[in-house]
């Protein structure tokens, strides 16, 4: 059987949280539930730092503005992680090239990255925290619900990471309108904050 519904998925949930994915497929690799799992990521080490990195970004990702900062410093990691993991599942079991399986989870990652950096974007439009935390831990249940299915059926997980990625990228269209307001902010108020320095500046006052 093709590793290539399980390589896809493993990418669309690498874009949303890199982390929790190694950790995940790590554990069921070390248990023995599945032998797709490659030996590099059952290793301890790579768990260890896998599972501290995933309570940081839990928290991060949790706080307003923060997990904005914190996607976008993941922008890179987040398809290089996709790309590996799909790599080394792919060499596991053989039957798709590494080549085209780094491609497959990498391209997918980035495109869930999007989704999810932009979707926080628009969110934090609103001044209050209780939606991040809510959408934070949906994205958590998600890519752990979508892993887990993914280890014992591959094509479905599949379908249903599809249809996700497909709705995610409709709604990040939707929502860009919010996403440029909040941009425009950003400027604004780095720009009130570079002006009042200057201000400060000139008029001898005491730095706040």
């Amino acid at each position: 059987m093709s590793v290539l519904p399980l390589v896809f998925t493993s990418g669309w949930a690498s874009g949303i949280n890199a982390y929790a994915v190694v950790l995940l497929l790590g554990i069921f690799g070390a248990t023995g539930l599945s032998d797709e799992v490659p030996a590099s990521l059952q290793r301890t080490d790579v768990m260890i730092v896998a599972a501290v990195l995933f309570l940081c970004e839990a928290v991060a990702d949790k706080i307003p503005y923060v997990d904005s900062v914190w996607d976008a410093a993941h922008t890179v990691i987040r398809p290089v992680s996709g790309a590996v993991v799909g790599a080394l599942l792919a060499g596991q079991s053989g039957s798709l090239s590494d080549i085209t399986a780094g491609a497959v989870g990498g391209s997918t990652a980035l495109a869930s990255h999007f989704v999810k950096a932009g979707t926080r974007m628009a969110i934090n439009t609103s001044p209050e925290p209780f939606s991040n935390v809510a959408m934070s831990m949906a994205e958590d249940l998600g890519v752990a619900g979508i892993i887990t299915f993914a280890m014992f059926n591959p094509e479905a997980a599949a379908i249903i990471a599809a249809v996700l990625l497909a709705a995610g990228l409709a709604i990040l269209i939707f929502l860009w309108t919010r996403i440029r307001r909040f941009l425009r902010r950003r400027a604004q108020r780095r720009e009130e904050k570079r002006l009042a320095a200057e201000a400060r500046e000139a008029t001898g006052a005491p730095p706040r």
